[in-house]
Order: C-alpha cells, then sequence, then structure tokens
C-alpha cells in the first residue's frame, strides 16, 4: 500500500479516535500570539500541501505529472511563512510548499492549489516556470524559483542579503526589495555538507563579523535523512550552533505554534539586528524522498512508522481541538474538504496545454533582439574629477588593453550608478595585473567589493544584487579558478530565467582572466586554455577580446546587455594580451591603441565580427590570442611566400557569429581556424562542423593540444604560435594548388 494513503487513513482514524502524539512543545497558541482563526489558517495551508502531494503521486502514477518531490513531514514551515513578511525575498528548499500556501494566504488574489497543480502538471499556464520544471516559486510572493537539490541557492541568497543594505545609500532603478527586508534561505539537513553550503554559512558569518548587515535567516529543515543516507544524530546542531558571526536558534517543526514562535522571535532579531541567524527546524519526512522512492527499501518499518506517528498535521489538529476550538468532527471536515477541492483542481490541471515545441522551451534563453548603446558618457567635469589629470592625458594616448578596460569601467560606474564589482583584490589592490586600479579610490568600498577567497560567493554575490536591481560586475581572478563555482553559472544564474519563465534574471557581466601565453608564470592555474565549461550553458553569452579597443566596446555592449536585456555575459580578457605593446617587433607599439571615448565609436555586439586585409587566398577564423599570432604569421606568408590572407576575429564566442563568418569569408581559396583553446572540446569542433555544413570543404584547424599547460620555458609548448599557424595555412593552400 502506498504510504501516501497509509498516513491519509492514519490521520482520519486518529483525529476520529482522538489518538494524538504527545505535545512536542509546552508553548500555547495564545501566548506565541496565534489566535484561533491563525491557527485554523495555518492548519488549512498544511492541509492543501498534504493533499498536493498525495494528487500529485497519483497523478504520476497515471502518467499526468511527471516529476514529484513532496513537502509532506516539512509542513511545519507554513508558520516560517506566517512569522515573515510577505516581502521578504524567500529562496525555499523544494520542500517547501507549505510555506508557499501559507504565504498566499498573506496576500489578496492568489490561488496557490491551482499554481502549484500546474506546475505539478508541467503546464505551460504554470505561472512560475511555464510548464518547463516542477518547482516552488511565485514572483508575487516574492519567493524566486529554486531547483538546486543541493543547495547551491543559498551563496546567492547571501548576495540579496547584502544589497539590501547598498540599495539603502545607492538604491537600484529596479529595485526588487524593501530596504529592510529579511531574506530566508532554506534547505535540508544533507545539503548542510556540501561546500555550497558551508562556504555561504561561511561568507555571511565573516561578512557578520566585520559588521557589515546581512539580514538573513539559514533555515534548515532537517529530517534526519538525505535521499536514503542518514544525517548523524546531533550532527546539524554541532555544526550551526557556535559559527563565528551567525545566531543559532532551533526549533521543533512538527509543532506548528512552537516553530511561529521561535520563527517569529528570529525574524524580529534579524529584522533589528541586521546580522544572519540559522534557524534549526527538525522535521519529519513521509512517503520518501521523491517519486516512487520507497523509504521502507533503506529504514525499518518501525522508522518509517515512527515518523508517521509523528505526522505534523496530527501535531495541529490537536492544538486545534485543545487551543482552537474545533471539535475532531470539525477538523476532520475542514482535512476532507480540502482533500475534495485538492482532488478536483488537480484533474482540471491536467487539461491545461503543454509546451510543445523547442521554440517554446527555449523562449527565456533565447538571443536578444540587435540593439546597441546610445549613450555619450558622463559630462566632462564629472569625467575629469573620477579620471584625474594624469588619466585624462592618458586617455588620449595610445594604451595597452589592462589601462583602456580600466578606463572603459571608470566610465561605465559614472554612466551606471547602479554598477557594482566584486572579487577577491578588486579593490584597494587594484586586481592581480592592475586593471581595476583606482577604481576603489574613485568609487569607494560599497561599488569596489573586495570579497574572501571564495569564487562561489563572489559569485553568489554577484547573483544576488542582480536580483535586487543592480548591475554586478564580479571578477575571477583565474580562468582555471572559476571551475570552483562554475554551477553558480549553470545551475543558477542561466537557469532562473529558464525556470521563472523571464520573470526573474541574474544579469552581469562576469569579468575573467584567462587563456595562456603567459611567459613562464602559474602554469596550468594560471593559463587555463579551457573554455568549454562556460560554452556550453545555454542563454550564456561570451565575448573575448583581442585588444585594447575592441576590449573597451565589447564591454560597453556587455553592459548593455546585462542592464537592458537582463543578459548573462562572461568576458574573457587574455591575459597575455593585457600589457602587450608590440605586435612585430620590440617598440612598433603594434598592439597599442587609443582609447575610444564614449559616444565617439559604435559598440561591438554579438554578431560583429572584425576583419584585418582583404587577401582571398585564406580566411584565418579566430579570437584572442590567436588573432595576435595570426598577424603575426599573416605578414610572414605574405612576404615570404606571397599569400594573401585576411583574419577574421570573431570577438564574442557565444552565440556563435556564424553567418558574420561565413559572410566575412565569401570569396576566400581556403578557411583556417586557429583556436587557442584544446582540441578537444574547443571552439574549433564548432567551427569546423558549421564550415563543413555550410559547404566548405577546403579548411583545416590549429589548435592547443590537449594538456595542461606548463610553468618555465615550456609555457607555449602546447599552444598555437605565429609559425605553426604559417605552416598550417602552407600546407592548407598548396591543397588547393595556390601558392
Amino acid at each position: 500500500m502506498d504510504r501516501a494513503d497509509v498516513v491519509h487513513d492514519n490521520f482520519l482514524r486518529r483525529v476520529g479516535a482522538g489518538d494524538f502524539p504527545a505535545p512536542a512543545s509546552a508553548r500555547r497558541a495564545a501566548d506565541a500570539g496565534l489566535s484561533p482563526a491563525a491557527l485554523a489558517g495555518l492548519f488549512l495551508a498544511q492541509a492543501q500541501s498534504r493533499h498536493l502531494d498525495r494528487h500529485a503521486r497519483k497523478l504520476q502514477a497515471r502518467g499526468q505529472a511527471f516529476y514529484t518531490i513532496g513537502s509532506s513531514g516539512h509542513e511545519g514551515n507554513a508558520a516560517v511563512a506566517a512569522a515573515l513578511r510577505p516581502t521578504d525575498p524567500a529562496f525555499l528548499h523544494y520542500r517547501s510548499g507549505a510555506f508557499q500556501i501559507a504565504r498566499a494566504g498573506q496576500v489578496p488574489g492568489q490561488t496557490p492549489v491551482w499554481d502549484m497543480a500546474l506546475s505539478f502538471a508541467s503546464s505551460a499556464e504554470d505561472p512560475i516556470s511555464g510548464g518547463r520544471h516542477k518547482v516552488l516559486g511565485s514572483k508575487a510572493l516574492n519567493i524566486p524559483p529554486q531547483t538546486s537539490t543541493i543547495a547551491s541557492h543559498l551563496p546567492k541568497a547571501v548576495g540579496v542579503a547584502h544589497s539590501l543594505a547598498l540599495a539603502r545609500r545607492n538604491p537600484p532603478e529596479h529595485r526588487e526589495w524593501p530596504d529592510d527586508s529579511v531574506v530566508l534561505a532554506s534547505f535540508g539537513d544533507a545539503s548542510l555538507n556540501h561546500s555550497t553550503t558551508q562556504g555561504a554559512l561561511n561568507t555571511a558569518g565573516w561578512t557578520a563579523w566585520q559588521s557589515v548587515p546581512l539580514p538573513l535567516i539559514f533555515l534548515c529543515e532537517d529530517n534526519g535523512i538525505g535521499i536514503s543516507t542518514k544525517s548523524p544524530r546531533g550532527w546539524v546542531a554541532a555544526n550551526a550552533m557556535h559559527r563565528p558571526g551567525l545566531r543559532y536558534f532551533a526549533c521543533n517543526g512538527v509543532d506548528a505554534v512552537d516553530t511561529y514562535a521561535c520563527a517569529r522571535e528570529v525574524a524580529g532579531w534579524v529584522r533589528r539586528q541586521r546580522r544572519p541567524a540559522f534557524l534549526h527546524m527538525g522535521c519529519v519526512r513521509l512517503y520518501g524522498h521523491a517519486g516512487a522512492d520507497v523509504q521502507t527499501a533503506y529504514l525499518s518499518r518501525e522508522e518509517v512508522e515512527a515518523n508517521e506517528a509523528n505526522d505534523p498535521l496530527l501535531h495541529s489538529a490537536r492544538r486545534l481541538i485543545e487551543e482552537g476550538g474545533l471539535s475532531a468532527a470539525e477538523v476532520l471536515e475542514i482535512y476532507t474538504d480540502t482533500d475534495a477541492r485538492v482532488a478536483a483542481v488537480a484533474e482540471q490541471a491536467i487539461t491545461r496545454p503543454r509546451l510543445a515545441s523547442a521554440s517554446e522551451v527555449m523562449a527565456p534563453i533565447l538571443p536578444p533582439a540587435r540593439r546597441v548603446a546610445t549613450g555619450n558618457g558622463p559630462a566632462p567635469g564629472v569625467r575629469e574629477a573620477a579620471f584625474g589629470a594624469a588619466d585624462m592625458r592618458a586617455a588620449g594616448e595610445p594604451q595597452h588593453m589592462a589601462k583602456l578596460i580600466n578606463f572603459a569601467m571608470t566610465d561605465l560606474m559614472l554612466e551606471t550608478p547602479e554598477l557594482v564589482m566584486m572579487g577577491e583584490d578588486v579593490g584597494r589592490k587594484g586586481g592581480v595585473y592592475g586593471v581595476t586600479q583606482k577604481l576603489h579610490a574613485r568609487f569607494g568600498p560599497a561599488r569596489m567589493i573586495d570579497t574572501l577567497l571564495d569564487e562561489q560567493s563572489i559569485l553568489g554575490l554577484a547573483i544576488g544584487m542582480a536580483q535586487n536591481g543592480f548591475v554586478p560586475m564580479p571578477e575571477i581572478q583565474f580562468l582555471a579558478y572559476l571551475h570552483n563555482a562554475e554551477d553558480q553559472l549553470r545551475g543558477e544564474a542561466a537557469t532562473l530565467p529558464f525556470f521563472s519563465n523571464g520573470q526573474y534574471a541574474n544579469p552581469m557581466v562576469l569579468r575573467i582572466a584567462g587563456l595562456g601565453y603567459q611567459r613562464g608564470f602559474g602554469g596550468h592555474f594560471h593559463n587555463d586554455n579551457s573554455l568549454a565549461v562556460l560554452r556550453d550553458i545555454p542563454g550564456l553569452m561570451i565575448a573575448c577580446p583581442s585588444n585594447g579597443r575592441d576590449a573597451v566596446l565589447m564591454l560597453r555592449e556587455a553592459v548593455r546587455l546585462a542592464r537592458e536585456d537582463q543578459r548573462l555575459v562572461a568576458m574573457v580578457e587574455p591575459i597575455a594580451l593585457y600589457m602587450t605593446r608590440d605586435l612585430h617587433e620590440p617598440g612598433d607599439g603594434g598592439w597599442m591603441h587609443l582609447y575610444p571615448q564614449p559616444g565617439d565609436a559604435a559598440p561591438i555586439g554579438p554578431g560583429d565580427v572584425g576583419v584585418t586585409g582583404s587577401g582571398t587566398d585564406l580566411a584565418i577564423v579566430t579570437y584572442g590570442n590567436g588573432v595576435y599570432l595570426s598577424r603575426q604569421a599573416r605578414r610572414a606568408l605574405r612576404d615570404d611566400h606571397g599569400l594573401n590572407a585576411r583574419i577574421i576575429d570573431m570577438r564574442w564566442l557565444a552565440p556563435l557569429p556564424a553567418e558574420a563568418i561565413l559572410a566575412a569569408a565569401a570569396g576566400c581559396g581556403a578557411v583556417l581556424v586557429v583556436d587557442e583553446c584544446r582540441r578537444t572540446g574547443s571552439q574549433s569542433e564548432a567551427l569546423m562542423t558549421m564550415l563543413a555544413e555550410s559547404g566548405i570543404a577546403r579548411c583545416a584547424r590549429v589548435t592547443a593540444e590537449d594538456s595542461f599547460i606548463a610553468t618555465g620555458p615550456a609555457y607555449a609548448a602546447t599552444l598555437p604560435s605565429a609559425a605553426g599557424i604559417a605552416r598550417a595555412a602552407l600546407a592548407l593552400c598548396s591543397k588547393g594548388g595556390a601558392r
């Protein structure tokens, strides 16, 4: 027999017989501030959540629901919702269904049972995800959807909490939440052990330790088991109770009164103190982990039945009879009437339309319509005061890429008050390579945030601030460091528009110092030539400039894409080209450029490729360091072999500018792809496929080896070289009879 039916029958039988579990708390509802009507409202939310779980399981058995992970046993979180304001942002655990239902009762006009039934049925009319996933969430209820099972939303919650204080001083135009809000982030006891959770808890404590406001409640819904693996008894309390900068509270989640009283105390303390707290809520898990999971496969029948006997709805029913003035028959009437209503709603929900086409599914992540920025930058007097006389003079002279990016960021910070940068060493030090020098002095620590050494927290801070109306520009010091935190992009930033049907977004411009060719420094940790982890994230746009002028114009467009189109943009800046001045001979200044003043040059947007030369013998398609090396190879090919080539700089790697590349290569006898990333998983694979599908037979590629990068003299041994590009070009052209 389905354990959901067992729990259901137990409730009916035990309430009718007056057979209730022993009280879990000595608190009285009136003393906790709960009137009989409020107590009945909590029970109704709990019953609605319970019956939604039951009927979702029935629908799934019939093939009409497609993913279920229930909240049964965790219905105490309805009391947490009651203790908070509906304007407090809530990032919820997947077992927090009763929280959403209870919050809906605080906001007029909401239909939580219908909304959640549509989600269970994967209907395109689901008001949060549009049928893309079964998720909790509601724009009207300030519950952004979460799909994570490992609490990857916690770094983002830290970021939102941090943004509230910044919004007081520097309110963004599209601020999402009141600055006196409290942020809630809930998760399970098993997720407490994940590095993401531990990092978020540490970041919150680290921040609060320095008296920086961070109004955040970490709610651990502890049912003692993660899928089939038990949490050691007492582990959650021992792990959380004595964390620096984090105050610990505990409640018994099977009892709504105890939970409400504790949650109200926590919310009041956090709202007054603007400091983070950890609320440890004990729960039971009924039915199983998800779907067809059967607990008796890994728990004894005695353990399963003990949890079922401690059903939180039985505790609430006892409270209603003893303190709410209801009879057992009246409690059962509420429960059975709710069952019938939920069943009817569920049957109606499965008749509603579902997504059918790729375009429907992909609508929230499709590239935006092409637009360009039209601003002319800040007023001259403002610029001069920010830049200073020395940099104003320097802006009129050719400079290397690092300096030009610095100038561009200064102008962008002046133009966009909600633009905030964060990362390790970006503030006072000015970055490892000096790219952010003087910005801390120009704009202060609130907009140039020196973070702790944790890439998850850097990206989480950016994601959270983006959700509250800021335009974050986080920096990851080196591309290899991104791999410690890439799920913040994949599982959080990129998925939020998808799972909210475009109602929420995490716009940002992520700056990453990357790629290879640093002479004798760092090896593979500081020279990483793999972009595959970025390229396969749907909706993520990737920019990779090859020179300082392009970097400025692409950065301006990246900020516009984030601010106006709510896009997620990664700007990969070639480290080795930051300080590069010369192209062919020492002192020639061939890789230095004048700073394009705001309003004097059009931004470089997705699809805008760069073309150098007009030769028709060969087109070299490349990006980043490959452009620099191909320029050197091009001169040798022309001067020594009479072969005339043109170089096509992709500039934007995602979305792939296929049409622009093919148009720029038209009329050329052959196409050579030069890719500084590894042969396996590099852009070259997509480019070669594109060329083949377009009917271009004479093509070849030069790539890096499938290897990490060495330190010392062999730093470039596995990477493309100018000489290697020239050899490949000659070999390719000779096959077709070219010179």
